[in-house]
């Protein structure tokens, strides 16, 4: 074609190393050809890149590294194994547009399959997790003292911290330390002994002291969870195979189901009546665009005709009421019950981030996955219901129990009245999934709460926690914390007093 239908494409420069000589023959080339490539440019590019005669510079922009296997599940997909170069044509949310630089081939991949940052193809490193999320992932079951990640510093930008398993008088523990950078971009930790790369930080301190620990093995990490099918939102109800029902709620059945005969969902068939398709679509909509590791996905629906179907992600374990009354629940030790409680403050911190509410916040709307990673369901939903029995305060139906007292009076729901949610949800946990005011009945508990009565502590219950739960109870909502401290002052419950991050000479 002409030149003006062509691009440059690429720019690389050749260096050859004859015998023992120091010369260097540079070759400078230009490739000229129109999109989309060919499969042999694409072969030429692989060709090169690992011609064992010559070090290639390719542009590496677009050029991502696989980090797991994956298998095409779904049409227009691409299939790779772990290691594998890949051509990123396109982004677009979740699925990219990609070509294999071994193949050829092009398809569709998860995005969160693969990465392009260099660092992010170590296995030790964690891109985007917490302080409090890489304890909870290096405590879990499977690592061992010196496992270790290092992640991105949560208070400076551009900064990383090395965060390791440790085991002192108290037992296990993580042990966090700040990894500083310097002007010329190497990093330390002390500053007696300085690397170039994080790489050579690594290897340093698995072989020296110097830490709580030397490092062992990384931290553990499980497969991400596969981006739902492209563009599949409203789906054929003959797609899904309902395999168990899991239980029935307040607004229809809840069922262990399969999608296309290969990925275990969750299906909530909607009892016939219960909402309008119109209301329901506007607010399912919205519940897809608040995403976060904390709230269950909402990936799908049915709504050509009745039942509804409302398709998210399988949580193994279940509702969160469920599984703390559970043999294993009931083993689960106080500072786990904390951190379920700093979770889903966390998940409601996102939520009131995105000024949105909740309405029916309790241990029964949140499930727990096979990780004992807590999650929010059916945020939204309540708003939506067309069932007397559940939206007059009168009815059976109605959370008298979990509901504030302008939401219980006045239906004045917002985020506060969410705040009071969780402080009787606090009950729920520290006491193993008791129904809060034992032995009060709706009408009793709304006069009580006319007089300022408030749950009593359990012996159960340690006081700065029952503190917290006064905090939420506050009669004026605008008294109410944020759920965003909540969050921060659950997930340090027990480091309130300490450093969080280990002081090196």
């Amino acid at each position: 074609g002409s030149l003006q239908s062509t691009q440059a494409y690429n720019d690389s420069c050749l260096t050859h190393n004859i015998g023992n000589t120091n010369q260097k023959y540079h070759l400078r080339f230009i490739l000229l050809y129109s999109r989309p490539k060919t499969w042999h440019l694409i072969q030429f590019e692989s060709y090169m890149a690992h011609y064992r005669h010559f070090s290639i510079i390719i542009s590496s922009e677009n050029i991502t590294i696989a980090l797991y296997d994956y298998e095409a599940m779904h049409e227009g997909d691409l299939g790779f194994k772990k290691g594998d170069r890949l051509k990123i044509l396109q982004e677009s949310g979740e699925w990219w547009k990609a070509a294999s630089l071994s193949t050829g081939q092009e398809g569709f991949i998860p995005s969160n399959y693969v990465a392009k940052d260099t660092l992010e193809t170590e296995e030790w490193f964690f891109k985007g997790v917490s302080r409090k999320d890489a304890e909870r992932q290096l405590l879990a079951s499977g690592n061992k003292t010196g496992s270790f990640m290092i992640r991105d510093s949560e208070t400076t930008k551009g900064s990383y911290s090395l965060s390791v398993r440790d085991c002192d008088q108290t037992g296990d523990a993580v042990k966090h330390y700040k990894i500083r950078t310097l002007d010329n971009g190497g990093f330390y930790i002390s500053p007696r002994i300085t690397f170039n790369t994080l790489q050579d930080l690594v290897s340093h301190y698995k072989s020296n002291d110097g830490l709580c620990q030397s490092l062992t093995v990384p931290c553990l990490s499980p497969k991400p969870q596969k981006p739902w099918e492209k563009d599949a939102w409203e789906i054929p109800r003959e797609s899904l195979k309902l395999d168990r029902r899991l239980g029935a709620g307040q607004f229809g059945e809840v069922w262990m189901a399969t999608y296309n005969k290969h990925t275990k969902v969750a299906v909530k068939t909607m009892k016939p009546g219960s909402m309008s398709v119109e209301a329901f679509l506007m607010e399912a909509n919205l519940m897809k665009s608040i995403q976060h590791d904390k709230l269950v996905r909402l990936n799908a629906v049915v709504t050509k005709e009745e039942p509804i179907y409302i398709i998210t992600e399988f949580m193994e374990k279940g509702s969160l009421l469920d599984f703390i009354k559970s043999d294993e629940g009931n083993r689960v030790q106080l500072p786990k019950l904390i951190d379920f409680s700093a979770q889903i403050a966390e998940g409601m911190a996102y939520i009131e981030q995105r000024n949105y509410i909740h309405r029916d916040l309790r241990a029964a709307n949140i499930l727990v996955n096979k990780s004992l990673v807590c999650k929010i369901a059916d945020f939204g939903l309540a708003r939506i219901i067309e069932d007397n029995e559940y939206t007059a305060r009168e009815g059976a139906k109605f959370p008298i129990k979990w509901t504030a007292p302008e939401a219980i009076n006045y239906g004045s729901f917002t985020i506060k009245s969410d705040v009071w949610s969780f402080g009787i949800l606090l009950t729920e946990i520290i006491s193993y999934g008791r129904t809060p005011y034992p032995g009060m009945t709706n009408p009793e508990v709304i006069r009580a709460l006319e007089r300022g009565y408030r749950m009593q502590r359990l012996d159960s219950c340690p006081q700065e926690l029952y503190d917290i739960m006064l905090e939420c109870w506050k009669n004026k909502p605008e008294d109410r914390p944020t759920f965003e401290y909540l969050q921060s002052i659950l997930e340090d419950f027990y480091t309130a007093t300490e450093s969080q991050y280990q002081q090196q000479p």
